[in-house]
């Protein structure tokens, strides 16, 4: 496969699969709309004056990682009216102007835009960066605020060079996402090589080694992240890829598969389709997927460990397990068993609804994101010039 990076073409898994592009279209308008504009029990966005928040709906607050994604969504979709409002709620209550995390953003408030804690989440700062630079190439640069280009390439120059007392977003050392800017460990789905060869490419120049040397410390960090037979990583490991078992108290529970872990192997397909440059992604792509079909749907909902040990608890978002294993269909190229496999699952997925109710989110925000890449429309959005 010639990545989509190079060439500009996006391969629609759905279509290739039969299913008719009129009603792929109309299914992701439609995945959108309710998101954003269905009713009170379907929408995770809301309008207040001429700004807009993602509400995470199980926890009732406002986080930069579903304001990120709601302005990746956006630009991804045209949607530039959104994509403002949901920036000027973003800058308006969440970046800190001053102190220890100056030029970062708050990664949780109340719906009423007041903070619950002061520090940064990185993955957030990671996709306001992406969304910013894309919506630049999109829809072309505003002022203030608005000039999306200069406000990433800040970003971008601040998670490496912090302005305030923080620690920057990456180890310097090895060039990998931190936790947060305090911890030496991380977490396998922050690790986005994809999005680092863009910003290699588009950030301040002085800052363009630094993001291009991350996209190789990230490849390589996750073929130890990825256990080499479940295919499956953990929520939190170490800079070796292996799971981080000193939560506790603090930190909790997180050396299991588990919520944020679900989003790696989709990040690894979109650097697949975007770039191709680790022939070891198609490797993982069917490891991860010959597990997941040997382990069967029914224990889809059981929690599991690293090893792909199932334990006794429910998952907590099963539709966001749904959307990501059809996504890893993207990494699988041949016709083997793995293959027919592959399809069942993107099959699987395109019969699972939108999930509802109080935890209806996260699940959602992987769907959207699952749909966009099956159908070829997880996009580069290129300069003009």
């Amino acid at each position: 496969m010639i990545a989509a990076g190079i060439n500009g073409k996006y391969t629609n898994y759905f279509e290739r699969m039969g299913y008719e592009p009129s009603d792929i279209d109309k299914r992701l308008s439609e995945i959108f709309d309710t998101m954003f504009f269905g009713s009170e029990d379907e929408r995770i966005y809301h309008e207040t004056g001429d700004m807009g928040y993602m509400v995470d709906t199980g926890n009732v607050d406002v986080r930069t990682e579903g304001m990120s994604y709601g302005m990746m969504m956006s630009v991804q979709m045209d949607r530039k009216d959104v994509f403002d409002r949901i920036w000027k709620w973003t800058r308006t209550y969440m970046y800190n102007d001053s102190g220890q995390y100056k030029g970062y953003f708050s990664w949780s408030h109340d719906l009423d835009g007041s903070r619950n804690f002061e520090g940064p989440a990185p993955d957030g700062e990671e996709y306001f960066a992406m969304a910013l630079l894309f919506a630049s190439h999109r829809w072309g640069d505003g002022e203030g605020i608005f000039d999306y280009g200069q406000e990433a390439r800040s970003l971008l120059h601040n998670m490496i060079e912090p302005a305030g007392t923080s620690r920057g977003m990456f180890d310097t050392g090895n060039h990998l996402i931190r936790f947060i800017p305090e911890a030496d460990f991380t977490d396998p789905s922050y690790h986005l090589p994809h999005f680092y060869e863009l910003f290699s490419m588009w950030a301040d120049p002085a800052d363009r080694e630094f993001y291009k040397a991350a996209a190789g410390a990230s490849r390589e960090f996750l073929h130890s992240a990825c256990h080499n037979r479940s295919g499956l990583c953990s929520e939190y490991s170490y800079y070796d890829g292996t799971p981080y078992e000193k939560g506790g108290e603090i930190w909790g529970k997180h050396d299991w598969y588990y919520s944020d872990a679900y989003r790696t192997i989709m990040n690894i397909a979109l650097d697949h389709i975007w770039f191709g440059k680790d022939k070891w992604q198609e490797e993982e792509g069917a490891c991860f997927i010959g597990f997941m079909d040997r382990l069967g749907k029914d224990k889809w909902n059981r929690i599991l460990e690293w090893d792909g040990t199932v334990r006794s608890e429910d998952v907590l978002h099963p539709v966001a397990v749904i959307a990501v294993n059809a996504a890893a269909a993207a990494l699988i190229e041949d016709t083997t068993d793995v293959s027919e496999a592959a399809q069942r699952f993107v099959r699987m997925f395109w019969d699972t609804p939108l999930r509802s109710g109080n935890r209806r989110y996260y699940d959602n925000c992987l769907y959207l994101f699952s749909f966009l890449l099956l159908s070829g429309r997880y996009r580069i959005w290129q300069p003009e010039n």
